[in-house]
């Protein structure tokens, strides 16, 4: 569905956007690649992701929420119906957004006739439609525990358009021998933040927890609790991108404007926020930091796990009980978030920084294989399949013993 183009576009004009635009282009990464052949899934799951930012934003401000969160699967589903129902109109108002900003980018217009009611809502209403479809099959993959779906459907993407990419730079190649180089070295790059990326995500500090009377006579049994490095996940990477890549957007849409402020904002925006500038940088990599410790403090509850160790009668040695078990938890997932998020920030700018040497460098250009963002949410997506399928296969084998 991401190769069906909307009846009537200029692809050759889109296209000659995006080569231009790279803010374009990391939003595209939310779209698995679909807005750049202007077709049906043109949004993606960008409206999707940005309402659970909303509701999840909205769950830590208003109290009857934050209630309704904590009410276990009953509360997680109420949420997940308000995501659906936040979803139909931002996916709505973003499809008009979106479509006269690739318009107005473009020399040539990519639709013609937009200012006709008849021309665009048919359009809106697809894009939509497109955005709430992908929004259902992401459920649906989620609910049957093969992985987070959305995660699923955006590393499809991502996946599918390495190809591309090699065949390009290995076409250059033989044209010329020194192109050779820079795509070598980017393999390489690649190869070594992966195996980086895996380390770390797979990292964990296993926390001793005993629990009294339960080992053989009586005798203490000894246990653990593992806390993982990037605890987080992917998810702060999907989170940054979307948002980092809405300023530029905005500002893109608005250097048209008659309105003088208007226009100067835009300037502003696009001036000190380019993709390959400092000011976008910093503010990138401060994004998936703050969104690391964000999403952990929504679903990393210490005093919940403190008090479910207490209950079963267990207990940190060294540590007390309730209170004191509660803040050794929340240290220890402090420390080790900042240390996870300093580091997939840091893999999340390295593409751009590595650009910036090699532009300076005699060599050239080195090529981006795959972003940083998607090299985590592929080494993420691809270690959480393995730990389903695993676990799908344990439960088979159980179920065929008893």
């Amino acid at each position: 569905m991401g190769q069906i183009t909307i009846p009537g576009a200029n692809i050759e004009a889109l296209q000659v956007i995006f080569a231009k635009n790279q803010l374009l282009g990391m939003f595209s990464l939310l779209t698995g690649g679909s807005a750049h052949n202007f077709s049906i899934l043109l949004m993606g799951l960008s409206p999707y992701i940005n309402a659970s930012i909303i509701m999840q934003l909205l769950t830590v401000i208003i109290p009857k929420l934050e209630t309704m969160s904590k009410e276990g699967q009953q509360g997680s589903r109420k949420i997940a119906q308000y995501t659906r129902w936040l979803t139909l109109p931002l996916a709505f108002i973003q499809s008009y957004g979106m479509i006269l900003l690739l318009n107005s980018q473009s020399p040539v217009p990519i639709l013609q006739n937009l200012t006709n009611p008849a021309v665009i809502l048919p359009v809106m209403l697809t894009v939509t439609t497109g955005s709430l479809l992908l929004m259902w099959m992401s459920e649906l993959i989620t609910e049957h525990g093969i992985s987070n779906g959305s995660s699923l459907i955006i590393f499809a993407g991502i996946i599918a358009g390495i190809p591309e990419v090699i065949g390009q730079s290995m076409a250059l190649s033989q044209q010329s021998a020194d192109k050779l180089i820079p795509f070598v070295i980017m393999i390489l790059i690649t190869l070594v933040l992966t195996i980086a990326v895996i380390l770390i995500t797979e990292g964990q500090r296993n926390i001793p927890v005993s629990y009294a009377g339960r080992g053989v006579r009586g005798a203490s049994e000894h246990s653990s609790l593992p806390i993982r490095i990037n605890q987080a996940g992917m998810v702060p990477i999907i989170f940054a991108v979307s948002l980092i890549s809405f300023p530029g957007i905005v500002a893109q849409f608005l250097q048209n404007s008659t309105v003088g402020w208007l226009k100067d904002t835009a300037s502003f925006i696009n001036l000190y926020f380019q993709s390959s500038g400092i000011p976008y940088l910093i503010a990138y990599f401060v994004l998936v930091i703050a969104f690391t410790f964000f999403y952990v403090g929504i679903t990393f509850n210490p005093e919940q796990v403190a008090e479910n160790i207490q209950k079963r009668g267990g207990y940190i040695p060294g540590i007390r009980p309730g209170k004191q078990t509660s803040e050794y938890l929340g240290k220890i997932s402090n420390h080790l978030n900042l240390f996870g998020g300093l580091f997939i920030a840091f893999i999340a700018i390295s593409p751009i920084l590595i650009q910036l040497m090699s532009s300076r460098l005699s060599f050239g250009s080195v090529p981006t294989l795959i972003t940083g963002a998607g090299l985590i949410i592929i080494v993420g997506v691809v270690l959480e399949i393995i730990r389903s399928v695993n676990a799908q296969l344990v439960m088979h084998d159980y179920n065929k013993l008893y």
